[in-house]
Protein backbone atom coordinates (compact mmCIF):
# COMPACT_ATOMS: atom_id res chain seq x y z
CA UNK A 1 0.00 0.00 0.00
CA UNK A 2 1.13 3.36 -1.09
CA UNK A 3 2.33 5.42 1.98
CA UNK A 4 2.93 9.71 2.47
CA UNK A 5 6.40 9.53 4.07
CA UNK A 6 8.72 11.89 5.55
CA UNK A 7 12.30 10.99 4.34
CA UNK A 8 14.92 12.84 6.80
CA UNK A 9 17.81 13.59 4.63
CA UNK A 10 21.21 14.45 6.69
CA UNK A 11 22.84 15.14 3.48
CA UNK A 12 24.53 11.40 3.77
CA UNK A 13 24.55 8.61 0.81
CA UNK A 14 22.20 6.37 3.47
CA UNK A 15 19.48 8.82 3.60
CA UNK A 16 19.91 9.46 -0.08
CA UNK A 17 19.58 5.99 -1.08
CA UNK A 18 16.25 5.49 1.83
CA UNK A 19 14.41 8.18 -0.32
CA UNK A 20 15.06 6.51 -3.62
CA UNK A 21 14.16 3.22 -2.30
CA UNK A 22 11.15 4.67 -1.35
CA UNK A 23 10.49 6.28 -4.49
CA UNK A 24 10.83 3.35 -6.61
CA UNK A 25 8.55 1.35 -4.24
CA UNK A 26 5.87 3.98 -4.96
CA UNK A 27 5.72 5.96 -1.98
CA UNK A 28 4.86 10.37 -1.77
CA UNK A 29 8.31 11.04 -0.87
CA UNK A 30 9.07 14.73 0.51
CA UNK A 31 12.51 15.12 2.18
CA UNK A 32 13.39 16.86 5.19
CA UNK A 33 16.88 18.10 6.68
CA UNK A 34 17.00 19.13 10.07
CA UNK A 35 19.19 21.75 11.08
CA UNK A 36 20.04 21.02 14.41
CA UNK A 37 23.39 22.70 15.57
CA UNK A 38 23.98 26.25 15.00
CA UNK A 39 27.40 26.24 16.36
CA UNK A 40 30.66 25.01 15.11
CA UNK A 41 30.74 21.26 12.97
CA UNK A 42 33.26 19.87 10.59
CA UNK A 43 32.11 16.49 11.13
CA UNK A 44 30.49 16.16 7.91
CA UNK A 45 26.68 16.88 9.17
CA UNK A 46 24.72 19.74 10.15
CA UNK A 47 26.26 22.01 8.13
CA UNK A 48 24.99 24.62 5.54
CA UNK A 49 26.97 22.14 2.85
CA UNK A 50 24.93 19.20 4.17
CA UNK A 51 21.41 20.74 3.01
CA UNK A 52 22.87 21.75 0.18
CA UNK A 53 23.65 18.02 -0.86
CA UNK A 54 20.46 16.68 0.52
CA UNK A 55 18.40 19.08 -1.92
CA UNK A 56 20.35 18.98 -4.66
CA UNK A 57 19.50 14.88 -4.47
CA UNK A 58 16.35 15.66 -3.75
CA UNK A 59 16.23 17.62 -6.81
CA UNK A 60 17.58 14.66 -8.80
CA UNK A 61 15.22 12.05 -7.53
CA UNK A 62 12.38 14.99 -8.33
CA UNK A 63 10.98 15.14 -4.67
CA UNK A 64 10.24 18.26 -2.73
CA UNK A 65 12.60 19.14 0.01
CA UNK A 66 12.47 20.96 3.35
CA UNK A 67 14.42 22.44 5.92
CA UNK A 68 12.85 22.26 9.26
CA UNK A 69 14.99 24.00 12.37
CA UNK A 70 14.64 22.26 15.67
CA UNK A 71 17.85 23.90 17.26
CA UNK A 72 16.55 24.93 20.31
CA UNK A 73 15.33 21.25 21.14
CA UNK A 74 18.48 19.87 19.89
CA UNK A 75 20.37 22.29 22.91
CA UNK A 76 17.42 21.25 25.11
CA UNK A 77 17.04 17.52 24.81
CA UNK A 78 21.02 16.82 23.30
CA UNK A 79 23.79 18.96 24.08
CA UNK A 80 22.79 20.32 27.60
CA UNK A 81 22.25 16.90 29.00
CA UNK A 82 25.74 15.90 27.48
CA UNK A 83 27.35 18.75 29.25
CA UNK A 84 25.49 17.74 32.48
CA UNK A 85 26.29 14.38 32.11
CA UNK A 86 30.11 14.93 31.99
CA UNK A 87 29.71 17.63 34.70
CA UNK A 88 28.39 14.50 36.95
CA UNK A 89 31.00 12.09 35.24
CA UNK A 90 29.17 9.97 33.78
CA UNK A 91 29.45 8.87 29.64
CA UNK A 92 26.60 10.03 27.72
CA UNK A 93 25.48 8.99 23.76
CA UNK A 94 24.32 12.22 22.18
CA UNK A 95 23.38 10.41 19.41
CA UNK A 96 20.62 8.04 21.52
CA UNK A 97 19.09 11.10 23.02
CA UNK A 98 18.70 13.14 19.67
CA UNK A 99 16.85 9.64 18.04
CA UNK A 100 14.38 9.41 21.77
CA UNK A 101 14.15 13.59 21.51
CA UNK A 102 14.15 14.73 17.78
CA UNK A 103 13.92 12.27 14.62
CA UNK A 104 11.77 10.20 16.69
CA UNK A 105 9.62 12.48 18.54
CA UNK A 106 9.81 16.11 17.36
CA UNK A 107 9.78 14.87 13.71
CA UNK A 108 7.32 12.48 13.78
CA UNK A 109 5.08 14.70 15.94
CA UNK A 110 5.46 17.33 13.03
CA UNK A 111 5.06 14.89 10.16
CA UNK A 112 1.76 13.20 11.62
CA UNK A 113 0.78 17.14 11.60
CA UNK A 114 1.36 17.40 7.76
CA UNK A 115 -0.31 14.42 7.36
CA UNK A 116 2.27 12.25 6.42
CA UNK A 117 1.82 7.89 7.33
CA UNK A 118 5.22 7.89 8.68
CA UNK A 119 9.16 9.04 8.54
CA UNK A 120 11.87 7.49 7.50
CA UNK A 121 15.87 7.71 7.78
CA UNK A 122 19.22 6.22 6.70
CA UNK A 123 20.23 3.91 9.61
CA UNK A 124 21.42 0.88 8.64
CA UNK A 125 18.62 -1.22 11.04
CA UNK A 126 15.30 -2.86 10.31
CA UNK A 127 12.17 -2.84 12.04
CA UNK A 128 10.63 -6.37 11.86
CA UNK A 129 6.87 -7.16 13.02
CA UNK A 130 6.43 -10.52 15.75
CA UNK A 131 3.94 -13.38 15.61
CA UNK A 132 2.27 -11.27 18.51
CA UNK A 133 1.66 -8.62 16.26
CA UNK A 134 4.74 -6.29 18.67
CA UNK A 135 7.71 -4.48 16.66
CA UNK A 136 11.10 -4.41 17.65
CA UNK A 137 14.70 -2.78 15.92
CA UNK A 138 16.14 -5.51 14.54
CA UNK A 139 20.15 -5.52 12.97
CA UNK A 140 21.11 -4.10 9.54
CA UNK A 141 22.34 -6.39 6.80
CA UNK A 142 26.06 -4.95 7.33
CA UNK A 143 27.37 -5.90 10.54
CA UNK A 144 29.92 -3.12 11.15
CA UNK A 145 27.40 -0.18 9.82
CA UNK A 146 24.76 -1.64 11.84
CA UNK A 147 22.65 1.08 13.91
CA UNK A 148 20.04 -0.45 16.11
CA UNK A 149 21.57 -0.05 19.46
CA UNK A 150 20.91 4.14 19.01
CA UNK A 151 17.60 3.18 17.70
CA UNK A 152 16.40 1.39 21.32
CA UNK A 153 14.69 4.06 22.25
CA UNK A 154 11.71 3.50 20.12
CA UNK A 155 8.65 2.58 21.48
CA UNK A 156 5.53 0.26 19.64
CA UNK A 157 3.99 3.58 18.11
CA UNK A 158 6.85 5.28 17.13
CA UNK A 159 8.37 1.78 15.22
CA UNK A 160 5.12 1.72 13.82
CA UNK A 161 5.47 4.88 11.70
CA UNK A 162 9.28 4.61 11.12
CA UNK A 163 10.95 2.99 7.92
CA UNK A 164 14.54 1.96 8.16
CA UNK A 165 14.62 1.70 3.82
CA UNK A 166 18.70 0.61 3.25
CA UNK A 167 18.73 -1.67 6.52
CA UNK A 168 18.14 -4.73 4.11
CA UNK A 169 21.78 -3.72 2.45
CA UNK A 170 25.30 -3.33 3.35
CA UNK A 171 26.90 0.09 3.20
CA UNK A 172 28.72 -1.20 -0.43
CA UNK A 173 24.96 -1.60 -1.63
CA UNK A 174 23.88 1.34 -1.02
CA UNK A 175 26.79 3.40 -2.69
CA UNK A 176 26.52 1.45 -5.18
CA UNK A 177 22.75 2.03 -5.59
CA UNK A 178 23.54 5.88 -5.42
CA UNK A 179 26.53 6.33 -7.93
CA UNK A 180 23.86 4.37 -10.20
CA UNK A 181 20.97 6.97 -9.53
CA UNK A 182 23.72 9.46 -9.92
CA UNK A 183 23.23 10.72 -6.49
CA UNK A 184 26.24 13.31 -5.58
CA UNK A 185 25.90 11.96 -2.12
CA UNK A 186 27.43 8.36 -3.77
CA UNK A 187 31.15 9.02 -2.60
CA UNK A 188 30.31 11.20 0.30
CA UNK A 189 32.25 10.29 3.42
CA UNK A 190 30.48 9.37 6.81
CA UNK A 191 29.81 11.49 9.25
CA UNK A 192 31.40 11.18 12.80
CA UNK A 193 29.13 10.29 15.51
CA UNK A 194 28.73 13.90 17.46
CA UNK A 195 28.11 16.34 15.65
CA UNK A 196 28.51 19.63 17.67
CA UNK A 197 32.04 17.62 18.86
CA UNK A 198 34.83 19.46 16.19
CA UNK A 199 37.58 17.00 15.38
CA UNK A 200 40.13 20.26 15.74
CA UNK A 201 38.52 21.20 19.23
CA UNK A 202 37.09 17.78 19.95
CA UNK A 203 35.95 17.15 23.51
CA UNK A 204 37.95 18.95 26.06
CA UNK A 205 37.45 22.02 24.76
CA UNK A 206 33.75 21.87 23.53
CA UNK A 207 32.80 20.98 27.36
CA UNK A 208 35.78 23.38 28.61
CA UNK A 209 33.67 26.04 27.52
CA UNK A 210 30.27 25.33 28.59
CA UNK A 211 31.29 23.81 32.59
CA UNK A 212 33.60 23.94 35.16
CA UNK A 213 36.01 20.93 35.71
CA UNK A 214 38.27 19.88 38.40
CA UNK A 215 41.42 19.56 38.86
CA UNK A 216 41.34 15.57 40.68
CA UNK A 217 44.09 13.40 42.07
CA UNK A 218 45.11 10.15 40.01
CA UNK A 219 45.08 6.93 43.03
CA UNK A 220 45.94 3.03 43.01
CA UNK A 221 43.45 0.92 44.19
CA UNK A 222 45.37 0.81 47.71
CA UNK A 223 45.16 4.52 47.56
CA UNK A 224 48.59 5.61 46.60
CA UNK A 225 49.12 8.89 44.76
CA UNK A 226 50.48 8.72 41.20
CA UNK A 227 49.49 11.49 39.35
CA UNK A 228 46.80 14.14 38.94
CA UNK A 229 44.48 15.20 36.18
CA UNK A 230 43.14 18.40 35.20
CA UNK A 231 39.80 17.77 34.70
CA UNK A 232 38.31 14.78 36.46
CA UNK A 233 35.30 15.04 35.04
CA UNK A 234 36.09 13.83 31.71
CA UNK A 235 37.94 10.91 32.68
CA UNK A 236 35.93 7.81 31.34
CA UNK A 237 36.22 4.15 33.10
CA UNK A 238 38.60 2.09 30.99
CA UNK A 239 40.11 5.26 29.97
CA UNK A 240 44.42 4.57 29.64
CA UNK A 241 45.57 8.01 27.98
CA UNK A 242 45.56 10.91 29.51
CA UNK A 243 45.37 9.68 32.79
CA UNK A 244 48.65 12.64 34.24
CA UNK A 245 51.02 9.06 35.16
CA UNK A 246 54.78 9.48 34.71
CA UNK A 247 56.46 8.26 31.67
CA UNK A 248 57.46 4.66 32.69
CA UNK A 249 54.63 3.28 34.55
CA UNK A 250 53.00 0.33 33.45
CA UNK A 251 49.81 0.74 32.25
CA UNK A 252 47.30 1.51 34.15
CA UNK A 253 43.46 1.97 33.29
CA UNK A 254 40.52 3.93 34.94
CA UNK A 255 38.43 1.92 37.19
CA UNK A 256 36.56 4.40 39.18
CA UNK A 257 36.00 8.77 38.71
CA UNK A 258 34.73 10.02 42.09
CA UNK A 259 33.87 13.16 41.33
CA UNK A 260 33.14 14.63 44.24
CA UNK A 261 35.83 13.41 45.65
CA UNK A 262 38.43 14.87 42.66
CA UNK A 263 39.37 11.44 42.33
CA UNK A 264 40.60 8.89 40.09
CA UNK A 265 41.08 5.09 41.11
CA UNK A 266 43.32 3.43 38.48
CA UNK A 267 44.37 -0.31 38.08
CA UNK A 268 45.49 -2.85 35.88
CA UNK A 269 43.45 -4.16 33.19
CA UNK A 270 41.51 -6.93 34.72
CA UNK A 271 40.69 -4.67 37.49
CA UNK A 272 38.31 -3.73 34.98
CA UNK A 273 36.40 -6.88 34.91
CA UNK A 274 33.29 -7.32 37.10
CA UNK A 275 30.58 -9.98 37.24
CA UNK A 276 27.83 -7.46 36.74
CA UNK A 277 26.20 -4.45 35.43
CA UNK A 278 23.55 -2.13 37.27
CA UNK A 279 20.80 -0.93 35.47
CA UNK A 280 19.01 2.46 35.50
CA UNK A 281 15.61 2.91 33.68
CA UNK A 282 15.39 -0.78 32.58
CA UNK A 283 12.89 -0.89 29.85
CA UNK A 284 11.79 -4.00 27.72
CA UNK A 285 10.44 -3.30 24.10
CA UNK A 286 7.83 -5.97 24.20
CA UNK A 287 7.93 -7.97 27.54
CA UNK A 288 11.11 -9.06 29.60
CA UNK A 289 12.54 -11.73 27.97
CA UNK A 290 14.58 -14.89 30.07
CA UNK A 291 17.57 -16.66 29.81
CA UNK A 292 20.71 -15.55 28.25
CA UNK A 293 20.73 -12.38 25.63
CA UNK A 294 23.76 -10.79 23.48
CA UNK A 295 24.36 -7.40 25.35
CA UNK A 296 25.58 -4.10 23.66
CA UNK A 297 27.55 -1.32 25.14
CA UNK A 298 28.12 0.42 22.85
CA UNK A 299 27.58 1.73 18.94
CA UNK A 300 29.53 -0.28 17.34
CA UNK A 301 31.17 -2.62 20.07
CA UNK A 302 31.01 -6.30 20.68
CA UNK A 303 28.37 -8.11 22.11
CA UNK A 304 28.72 -9.72 25.36
CA UNK A 305 26.49 -12.01 26.70
CA UNK A 306 24.04 -12.06 30.09
CA UNK A 307 21.45 -12.86 31.96
CA UNK A 308 18.64 -10.27 33.38
CA UNK A 309 18.06 -10.29 37.01
CA UNK A 310 16.08 -7.60 38.27
CA UNK A 311 17.96 -4.50 37.29
CA UNK A 312 21.45 -6.28 37.09
CA UNK A 313 22.85 -7.91 34.25
CA UNK A 314 24.77 -10.82 35.40
CA UNK A 315 28.03 -11.76 32.82
CA UNK A 316 28.57 -15.53 32.18
CA UNK A 317 31.90 -14.55 31.76
CA UNK A 318 33.57 -11.20 33.46
CA UNK A 319 33.22 -8.57 31.83
CA UNK A 320 34.64 -4.88 31.30
CA UNK A 321 32.85 -2.37 33.19
CA UNK A 322 30.48 -0.53 31.32
CA UNK A 323 30.82 3.40 32.12
CA UNK A 324 27.82 5.21 34.28
CA UNK A 325 25.31 6.85 31.37
CA UNK A 326 26.51 4.28 28.49
CA UNK A 327 23.39 2.77 27.18
CA UNK A 328 23.09 -1.13 27.74
CA UNK A 329 20.97 -2.75 24.92
CA UNK A 330 19.73 -6.49 25.38
CA UNK A 331 19.60 -8.87 21.89
CA UNK A 332 17.87 -11.60 21.69
CA UNK A 333 19.18 -12.92 18.83
CA UNK A 334 19.16 -10.04 16.26
CA UNK A 335 16.67 -8.23 17.26
CA UNK A 336 16.45 -5.52 20.56
CA UNK A 337 14.42 -6.43 23.25
CA UNK A 338 15.22 -3.94 26.28
CA UNK A 339 17.81 -1.64 27.37
CA UNK A 340 18.84 0.14 30.23
CA UNK A 341 21.36 3.11 31.78
CA UNK A 342 24.67 1.60 33.09
CA UNK A 343 24.54 3.07 36.88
Amino acid sequence: MSERILVAMSGGVDSSVAAALLLEAGHEVVGVTLRLWGGESDSGCCSVADVDDARQVARRLGIEHHVFNFGDDFDRHVVDPYVAAHAEGRTPNPCIECNRHIKFDRLLRRAEALGFDAVATGHHARVVERPDGTRRVARGADAAKDQSYVLHVLDQDQLARTRLPVGALTKQEVRERAEALGLATAAKPDSQDVCFITSTGGRRRFLGERMATTPGTVRDLDGTELGRVDAVELVTIGQRRGLGLPGGTAPCYAVAVDVPAATVVVGRKEDLLVDQAPLDDLRWVAGPVTGPLEVQVSAHGQPRVGVVDGDVVRWLEPQRRVAPGQSVVLYERDEVAGAGIAR
